[in-house]
């Protein structure tokens, strides 16, 4: 392709999003004539939204959520690192603030980064990223070797991942303290499947969790 005709197709892409956007506020205006009043008014979402940043998985499009209904974080395979200070923030506002009552933490299957931190390969500025996801294999190392499917064994570490990192959510003080004040957020675990575009609740044991963890993490008081 000419490079001419690389900068018009980049324009005309980069166009259609505005294209879209007129669209699609010119359908919620009409649906509802108040609806960028209220959305302006504030926000007070039910759900703090911790996913991939893979785009395939808009958090919005996938569970029908309208703008104001989530507060949503992403990142590289939805990790949640104490030494994280953009998700810690993101988790103290949504709780302390906004007072969500759902924290979900969404992983997908085929997840690109958890296939990665299995790689025996020198990732560059990615591997103290990775890392995490390792040490949640090396936590479930019995478990995972003896899968011998390699698709299957990703997949379950997918879920694994998601699992350990809804436990980093439960360990943090706001929603411990939040919990003991108001019996609320709810922590949740999902993966999104691309096969066929649902979600899969991991029936995460919340409250067991939460008592679990509380021997050495238990920040309430």
């Amino acid at each position: 392709m000419a490079e001419k005709d690389i900068s018009r197709y980049l324009r005309q892409s980069h166009d259609r999003v505005f294209e879209h956007n007129k669209a699609w506020a010119a359908e919620k205006k009409a649906s509802d004539p108040d609806f960028f009043t209220n959305l302006s008014a504030g926000q007070s979402p039910e759900y703090l939204w911790i996913g991939c940043s893979d785009s395939r998985i808009p958090a919005e499009q996938i569970t029908g959520l309208e703008p104001g209904d989530a507060f949503v974080h992403r990142n590289i395979a939805n990790l949640v690192c104490n030494t994280d200070l953009n998700a810690m923030s993101v988790i103290t506002y949504a709780v302390q603030h906004l007072k969500v009552k759902h924290i979900v933490v969404c992983g997908h299957y085929g997840c690109g980064g958890v296939k990665a931190a299995m790689t025996a390969k020198d990732l560059g500025i990615l591997n103290p990223w990775l890392r995490n996801i390792r040490d949640v294999y090396r936590l479930h190392e019995k478990e995972l070797d003896a899968i011998e499917d390699e698709e299957a064994r990703y997949n379950r570490l997918v879920e694994l991942n998601v699992i350990e990192q809804c436990r980093n959510v439960v360990k943090t003080a706001g929603v411990q303290q939040s919990y003991a004040q108001n019996s609320f957020p709810i922590v949740h675990g999902w993966v999104f499947g691309f096969n066929d575009g649902l979600l899969k609740d991991l029936k995460v044991d919340f409250e067991g969790m939460l008592k679990d963890i509380q021997k050495i993490y238990n920040l309430t008081e």
